[in-house]
């Protein structure tokens, strides 16, 4: 190798051995934590490190916490769980009972503060249009009615409650949205959201993140 180019390979070697690690971020929810992650990547980039290894349920995050989370040590854990678990199947009943889903945020907020140094923040479960759902057709829409505001309500009040016992900061999204205009920030399956709707997510989800980054 030229000695040049052995000089340019040390100088690159040694700016990477003192680059200071970035603390890490684990960001746990649902295809609406797909929608914003991007924007709090972009928005906190340099600052920390985004890992979004997944999340549906409730009981799937009970069941997948070790991996998802714990054995990650992260610094800050974002997490939510709600509009999967009051998912209306087609034979009317909801994906995971609310007695349930408060069993299982008891077992993964008890697990997170026993077993990480995390900051942990619970984020509430956004709001929906039920008059989209019933109109908007497959494959970009359902066709009938999968999710209930009253049922979001009740599922966001249970967490918070949950939250607050034992301590965790709330990052209300619900309201976020709420207050911006739900159906101005709702796409056309009235579920997920609009890119400006993401970007207006994302922003408030990194002001929150990025408040409890260690210096």
């Amino acid at each position: 190798m030229p000695i040049h180019g052995l000089l340019f390979w040390l100088m690159t070697m040694l700016l990477f051995a003192h680059r200071p690690l970035l603390p890490k971020v684990v960001m746990v929810g649902d295809s609406i934590r797909g929608g914003y992650q991007p924007v709090v990547e972009r928005r906190l980039e340099s600052l920390a490190e985004i890992v979004g290894p997944g999340g549906s349920t409730s009981r799937a995050v009970v069941e997948n916490l070790d991996a998802w989370v714990i054995a990650r040590q992260p610094a800050v854990v974002h997490l939510n769980c709600g509009l999967h678990d009051c998912y209306i199947e087609p034979n009317g009943e909801l994906r995971v009972a609310i007695g349930e889903y408060r069993t299982n945020l008891e077992k993964i907020f008890e697990r997170l503060k026993r077993e990480t140094r995390a900051h942990i923040i619970w984020a509430t479960t956004t709001p929906v249009n039920q008059q989209r759902q019933a109109t908007s057709q497959p494959p970009n829409g359902y066709g009938r009615l999968v999710r209930r505001n009253s049922d979001v309500d009740a599922y966001n009040a249970a967490s918070v409650e949950i939250a607050r016992r034992h301590g965790i900061e709330i990052d209300d999204l619900h309201g976020v949205v709420t207050r911006a205009g739900r159906d101005e920030q709702l796409g056309p399956d009235g579920i997920h959201f609009t890119a400006a709707g993401y970007e207006l997510i994302g922003q408030a989800v990194a002001e929150t993140i990025g408040a409890r980054l260690p210096h």
